[in-house]
């Protein structure tokens, strides 16, 4: 099917929503944008509906996963199923770092990512002149505003220059809409950002399980300071953040093995500042983590391995003796036919008594955006405070950083020492590729492991779809 420019978005509405949250999906693809966004209920469920692209941005193949873990050092792929018209090739290029504008997949996620934006931008634009209580309309609006800051601050990561589109636009206007300088693009997730942390409520308070906090948009924020370098405005957010919510709403659990399960007791929890809520069984949009990044065609773990994001020998090497996440996080192999096969992949995300549905697992696991221990850790960065640090390193069983027993031979500056703790801690959880950019260090480590990188392709090409359609979008040097 012909890709229309950026944005098939323009025509697509919403696909799915929800009538009282994102785990019961309802269809309302038929109903039409001029008659439908009329009461709270039709909001309510268009809400939702938007809530629900997150099940695409951060999928198993979404955007976040390919750049934050098949472009590290963290994952490979050794054989995958194709689909459609993406093939193994177009996955092993962000691996091996040989994208180009034709690539399948940069395509993929490239229309992906603008769908999911028109889902925020119609009910902003709707919800403003609808006659409902304005405090509920604010609510919304903080929603929809943190949803937009956090998937422009990933795209803007991904492709740099990208079209910025704040509203629901005609297609005329869409094959005349080109790319935003990357400063503007940031301006817009700050402001959108901040917004959503002035408006929105309490972690303790939100309308429903899975919403979005004030504690989730002032993490992300200090985030996106941090990325720009902003190091002040990054530490004045997460202290904010640290103070207002520690102990009291965010914490540490006691054992880093709670965090990881399908019940309800593992779901939510303390140490979770925004979570995207899955259901397993039939009808309901189920987690699809632990069989996504099971071996290919692992019929003795899961129903159908999809072969995504396999552990690499560095990454596990890379534990230290008595690390507790790295049994917790990882399996080394299975049994298949009476023979051992040595392959290591995630278990974090396992269900082992998931139904089956449609020949593969639905697994009731959640997957976690953001948590407390990436607050920890933002703040022992900017602040060089290692007292935050070594809250996570407690945990892990681990010596803390500044006694003799820490490895500091092999991490010798603090900056070291927190790019490896963020590997151990968040190790297939979408975060690697992205510190290293932040850090300005992602040349460096993944050239010495490899990869074929250089300045050039820390951004994906822009897809020749695309530019076929509208010539004036340009193309990221190097491609």
């Amino acid at each position: 099917m012909k890709t229309r420019l950026i944005i098939s978005i323009l025509f697509i509405t919403a696909i799915v929503g929800c009538k009282k949250s994102f785990l019961e999906l309802a269809p309302v693809s038929n109903s039409n944008a001029n008659n439908f966004y009329k009461t709270k209920s039709d909001f309510d469920l268009a809400v939702n509906n938007a809530y629900a692209t997150l099940y695409t941005m951060y999928g198993p193949t979404g955007l976040v996963s390919y750049c934050g873990e098949l472009m590290s050092d963290n994952a490979t792929i050794y054989q995958v199923a194709g689909s459609g018209s993406i093939t193994v090739g177009d996955r092993w290029a962000f691996r091996d770092y040989t994208l180009n504008p034709a690539n399948n997949v940069v395509n993929q996620l490239w229309n992906d990512s603008y769908t999911s934006l028109y889902n925020l931008n119609i009910v902003l634009e709707k919800i403003e002149g609808a006659s409902l209580d304005d405090t509920y309309k604010t609510q919304v609006m903080a929603e929809m505003r943190f949803l937009r800051g956090l998937y422009y601050f990933y795209m803007v990561q991904a492709w740099g220059d990208i079209p910025l589109v704040t509203k629901p636009i005609t297609s005329g206007e869409a094959f005349a809409t080109n790319r935003t300088p990357k400063a503007e693009v940031y301006n817009q997730v700050i402001d959108d950002l901040k917004f959503a942390a002035d408006h929105l409520t309490a972690p303790d308070k939100v309308p429903a399980t899975g919403r979005a906090s004030n504690g989730a948009a002032l993490t992300l924020l200090g985030k996106v300071y941090l990325t720009m370098n902003n190091k002040p405005a990054a530490t004045q957010v997460l202290q904010q953040v640290y103070d207002s919510y520690n102990a009291t709403t965010y914490n540490l659990l006691p054992e880093f093995g709670s965090l990881w399960g399908a019940t309800l007791a593992q779901k939510n929890t303390k140490e979770s500042i925004f979570e995207i809520q899955y259901k397993g069984g039939a009808n309901n949009p189920s987690s699809t983590y632990w069989p996504a990044f099971s071996p290919f065609e692992n019929f003795a773990i899961t129903r159908f391995g999809g072969g995504m994001n396999q552990v690499t020998d560095d990454l596990y090497n890379e534990y230290e003796p008595g690390d507790k996440r790295r049994d917790t996080s990882f399996e080394l192999g299975y049994f298949k036919g009476g023979n051992w096969i040595a392959i290591k992949f995630q278990k974090k995300w396992k269900d082992i008594n998931a139904p089956i549905v449609n020949a593969a697992e639905s697994c009731n696991n959640n997957f976690v955006i953001m948590r407390y221990a990436d607050v920890l850790l933002m703040l022992t960065e900017v602040t060089g405070d290692v007292q935050y640090l070594n809250k996570v390193r407690a945990r892990a069983g681990l010596p803390l950083y500044g006694t003799a027993q820490y490895p500091s031979a092999k991490y010798p500056t603090l900056d070291q020492a927190i790019e490896h703790e963020r590997r151990m801690e968040f190790a297939m959880e979408f975060h690697r590729w992205f510190d290293l950019k932040r850090t300005g260090r992602a040349v460096a480590v993944l050239s010495a492991k490899g990869k074929a990188i250089n300045e050039d392709k820390l951004l994906l090409p822009i897809p020749q779809f695309a530019r076929d359609q509208n010539p004036d979008l340009g193309q990221n040097k190097g491609y």
